[in-house]
């Protein structure tokens, strides 16, 4: 880990624990350790949602059954808290995985109310077990050994290591394959499985982790405050803690929830003992209105809004994390696949349904390896559905696709791409909060396991559709055709066989049209093969090998250029007369 990385850190520990050590009075050093105890809480929150944006309103299921784990392991079986910390970070991680296999089917609010069901129950059902309170026991003899200390800055301490390492292993996420993927799922889910990214896999190893995380926060929950109910580790204030610091800090970052609770827990726990006879759930109050004021004056939390006022946000572009390239596009004469080429891609009676709606029906064709094939046809003839069918992201009712000779219908999107089949979208899905290099190493990441040679793909795809000059730059920041260019290199970052082009020339000017295409064209003489939905007539003509002109979900006809584009039925359909007397003059 970089040096600028660790140093903060280690400087924050440090001041962090000569505070505790000046501080004296048991009151002041229990909201010490228990704003270390909601850091590390609200960060285990941001390993799921901050990075993926999947907003979880029930974590303090996980807090819970760590915290309980902890204690009923001392109660009834004198299990050392030192033993029963890390097995309640096990049941936590255990928990995330049963919580998440289901319960990422659903997108959106439905995942988050989902969510909040699993506290709730477990609230009730461990009150339905007896269990409305424990109390640890305390240990006279060698108290040390059940985390037991008469000192209270002991806990601090301990506490202050936990986050410590934490806050390691998050920046560890952050800047690692596994961090790239959840944020790459956080900004276009659909985007990182066409770049062959297993999103339920990578989206289940965040909730296992976060799951551990909170489960390990809970246990010492427990062992500081000796006393576990079912409202204190289940309740719906518990999980509001845990989002609230993020959210207030900043979500998607190490420091945003140390931030949340450096200030929001002193702020709740003074109020509460001076005001909460007087106002009950004066802690909620305070939540409530700190997420308001956040979502008011720094929606992104107060990390981003002072770092964005004082620094630019770092860039971590071909510069930092891109070798030289070795391959640059270079203009390849083509050769035409013959007739004895291998076929890449074979479709046969490939049918979808939308209700009464026919969207595509008994397509058939097949695609030479090395080939290009032009997919035209009037808005609305199924050219788009036809590709997410060609790329698992939708299941024909009837039909089969092959791959160079493998069966591809049944298979997720991200394990077609593993095949070789690259893809880029009609409507642009970059990762805008990446650099373009970030962007190409995602799609580099189907293709090897290993990180230096999928930043050696990347740099080459970046290379080959010329720009290397802006790999540093934000997403956000490009230009249409460099957004375009930038989508095709991500695809084929993954050393695709088969590409998937759908629209690339569109919102192009002349020019930038021109530009595109030729970049095609020095891929076809890669022999990479190649399938292009594409309205621009006039480059069509000259890209393509073959047409596939769809009408109302059907073939209408299948043919070379010069011939689809003279047949009466695709001037009618498509085309237009007016085409026709142009290309004529």
């Amino acid at each position: 880990m970089r040096l600028s990385l660790l140093l903060p850190v280690l400087v924050f520990a440090a001041a962090y624990a000569l505070l505790s050590l000046l501080v004296t009075n048991s009151y002041y050093q229990l909201m010490l350790t228990l704003v270390l105890v909601w850091a590390c809480f609200g960060l285990s929150w941001n390993v799921l949602s901050g990075y993926t944006g999947l907003v979880s309103f029930g974590h303090a299921a996980f807090f819970g059954l760590g915290a309980y784990t902890t204690a009923l392991g001392q109660i009834h079986f004198d299990l050392s808290p030192w033993l029963m910390i890390p097995v309640s970070a096990l049941v936590g991680g255990l928990a995330g995985l049963a919580v998440g296999f289901p319960t990422f089917r659903l997108r959106g609010h439905y995942f988050a109310l989902a969510m909040l069901a699993y506290p709730l129950a477990l609230l009730y059902v461990f009150e339905w077990l007896g269990y409305q309170e424990l109390t640890l026991p305390i240990k006279r003899e060698n108290p040390a050994a059940y985390m037991q200390f008469a000192d209270h800055r002991v806990y601090t301490l301990l506490a202050l290591a936990m986050l410590v390492a934490v806050m390691l292993l998050s920046q560890w996420i952050e800047r690692s394959r596994f961090g790239r993927a959840l944020l790459a799922i956080k900004q276009n889910e659909a985007a990182a499985e066409a770049a062959g990214i297993d999103t339920l896999a990578w989206k289940l190893k965040a909730i296992a982790v976060s799951g551990a995380i909170a489960g390990m926060v809970g246990g010492f929950y427990a062992v500081v405050l000796l006393v576990v109910t079912p409202p204190s580790v289940f309740g719906m204030l518990v999980s509001a803690q845990a989002l609230t610091v993020a959210m207030f800090g900043g979500i998607g970052s190490v420091w945003g929830p140390v931030i949340g609770a450096a200030f929001l827990i002193p702020v709740a726990e003074i109020l509460h003992a001076e005001l909460g006879s007087r106002f009950p759930g004066i802690q909620g109050v305070v939540y409530g209105l700190a997420i308001i004021g956040v979502i008011l004056i720094a929606p992104e939390g107060v990390y981003w809004k002072l770092r964005d006022r004082f620094t630019k946000r770092s860039r971590i572009g071909a510069g930092s994390i891109l070798p030289a390239a070795s391959r640059e596009g270079t203009a390849l004469a083509r050769i035409k696949p013959g007739k004895d080429a291998a076929v890449a891609l074979s479709v046969r009676n490939v049918s979808k349904s939308f209700g009464g709606l026919k969207a595509n029906q008994n397509i058939s064709f097949d695609v030479p390896e090395g080939a290009i094939l032009g997919i035209i046809g009037p808005n609305g003839a199924g050219k788009t559905t036809l590709f997410n069918l060609l790329n698992g992201f939708l299941k024909p009712d009837q039909g089969e696709v092959k791959v160079y000779g493998r069966e591809t219908v049944g298979m997720k999107p991200h394990q077609i791409c593993a095949l070789g089949v690259g893809r880029t979208f009609q409507v642009m899905r970059p990762f805008l909060r990446m650099s373009v290099a970030e962007n190409v190493v995602l799609g580099a990441y189907v293709a090897t396991p290993d990180d230096e040679e999928a930043k050696r793909f990347a740099a080459e795809a970046v290379a080959r559709v010329g720009l290397s000059d802006v790999a540093d730059k934000l997403a956000g920041e490009l230009m249409t055709k460099e957004l375009r260019l930038m989508e095709l290199a991500r695809a084929l970052a993954g050393q695709p066989k088969l590409l998937l082009l759908d629209e690339t020339l569109a919102g192009l000017g002349h020019g930038e049209a021109d530009e595109v295409v030729a970049v095609i064209r020095r891929l076809a003489a890669d022999s990479i093969t190649i399938v292009i939905i594409e309205h621009t007539m006039q480059a069509m003509v000259k890209l393509v090998d073959h047409f596939l002109v769809l009408d109302h979900g059907a073939v209408l006809v299948d043919g070379e250029p010069n011939a689809v584009t003279r047949d009466p039925r695709v001037i009618e359909a498509y085309l237009g007369k007016k085409w026709m007397a142009d290309a004529q003059a």
